[in-house]
């Protein structure tokens, strides 16, 4: 595995952007730019945030930086307030949503990386059929509607 060379500096605010289920997504790493090892993705949730779904091929890791949200795993529940971090293991049902009024602003960690383009493929999209189509080309398993 090698990493860009040159290295990567955003400031804040700066990445690729993408607009998911009217939650904001800033692409910080890529799989380019980490040599294929993770990405690394600032989330914006102000919406109910994604349905339950399943990573058939990646671990997925939650820090919160802003706001409060729900984090499902399992059966399980979680609070997550800034500071905390939660880890999910590829095959593990999961979703996360916003708490309360204001938005929560995540940072989101995938290993390995590439899933990106997921996001990135559906920018913008509203018509689940497109999105259960994509979501099948990216080994993502969409369980049930978006958390309320």
């Amino acid at each position: 595995m090698s990493f860009e060379s040159s290295g990567v500096v955003l400031n804040p605010g700066e990445g690729k952007r993408s607009s998911v289920l009217a939650d904001s997504y800033t692409f910080k790493a890529s799989s380019a730019d980490a040599g294929g090892a993770y990405s690394l993705t600032e989330i914006t949730t102000v919406a109910d945030g994604p349905p339950p779904h399943i990573h058939k091929t990646e671990e997925e890791a939650f820090y919160a930086l802003e706001g409060e949200g729900n984090v499902q795993i399992g059966e399980d529940e979680v609070r997550a307030t800034p500071g905390s971090f939660v880890i999910i293991p590829r095959g593990v049902v999961h979703t996360f949503s916003k708490a309360g009024t204001a938005p929560a602003k995540l940072l989101v960690i995938i290993s390995p990386a590439g899933f990106e383009r997921f996001f990135q493929e559906i920018d913008g999209v509203s018509d689940i059929d497109a999105i259960m189509s994509a979501a099948q080309r990216h080994n993502l398993e969409i369980i049930g509607p978006p958390p309320s």
